[in-house]
């Protein structure tokens, strides 16, 4: 076959797939500036008749979407920085320092892979109870603060750092805690981008835990004040799109800005690995 031809059958597939995954997005875009029940007519039609922004008015101005925005940046934000700190000092011990036990407690994490997260809910949600935790931030941020994933990556990636460089350094007197934010820390610059890409992605779209552990409307994040809006108004399709559009659109944004770094990050922690 003739290599032009070839390629582009590559690009007009790719294309194709790509125009397939985009349409759900852009028409939830479009009905969210539709007007009421304007989307639910035969046929659904792609483009609104007369562009609105009522919905999104709607929505910050009385269903108080604007609190939980703030909340799940909130939230995702303190998830992230927490988590990162506690995942880099982690995969770093277990990658570079020596202790008893270390193989096996890093292989005991990685067997803890397979429990199904559910299954931890129960237990967890009661010592959070116990600690009087339950309808707080601190309920979804505290069991965030370290996963299995993070440290996992940050040790596949630190054992890629010279060990000469910490053996200089302590030979100079500089403590662990110096060697690690001074040496350490501006090598895994590229792991840190992607962990906390992951991690602020994974807390920003999180539903089940937070609508366990937040009880009360004042503390909910986007995904579960989405959904409770959905139950209230049910037959407002543009009401839920515009809602859609406020929950997905700055995480999706955040990916197609970082993505490079993101993708960087992960192929360079499996090379080094």
């Amino acid at each position: 076959m003739n290599p032009r031809i070839a390629k582009a059958i590559i690009n007009g597939l790719l294309i194709a797939g790509a125009v397939v995954a985009l349409l759900p997005l852009l028409w939830m875009v479009s009905v969210s500036f539709m007007t009421q029940g304007e989307a639910s007519s035969l046929p659904a039609p792609l483009f609104p008749k007369h562009a609105t922004w009522a919905n999104y008015r709607e929505l910050f101005a009385n269903a108080g979407m604007g609190r939980y925005l703030l909340n799940s940046l909130l939230v995702s934000t303190a998830i992230t920085a927490v988590s990162l700190a506690f995942n880099l000092m982690a995969g770093y011990a277990f990658a570079k320092l020596q202790f008893a036990g270390r193989e096996r407690l890093f292989q005991g994490l990685l067997g803890a892979l397979v429990i199904p997260a559910q299954v931890a809910m129960l237990p967890l949600f009661l010592l959070l109870k116990y600690l009087g935790l339950v309808n707080t931030y601190g309920a979804v941020i505290v069991p965030a603060m370290a996963t299995i994933f993070g440290i996992f990556l940050v040790r596949q990636y630190a054992r890629g750092i010279p060990d000469d460089l910490m053996e200089a350094a302590r030979i100079d007197g500089a403590g662990e805690m110096r060697i690690f934010v001074t040496i350490v820390m501006p090598l895994l610059k590229p792991i840190m981008v992607t962990l906390a890409i992951f991690t602020f992605l994974a807390a920003w779209n999180d539903f089940m835990w937070p609508l366990i552990a937040l009880t009360g409307q004042e503390h909910y994040t986007l995904p579960i004040a989405l959904a409770s809006l959905s139950r209230e108004h049910v037959q407002d399709s543009e009401l839920m799109m515009a809602g859609s559009v406020v929950t997905i659109l700055p995480v999706l944004l955040l990916f197609l800005a970082l993505q490079r770094y993101y993708l960087e990050g992960l192929l360079l922690g499996s090379v080094k690995g």
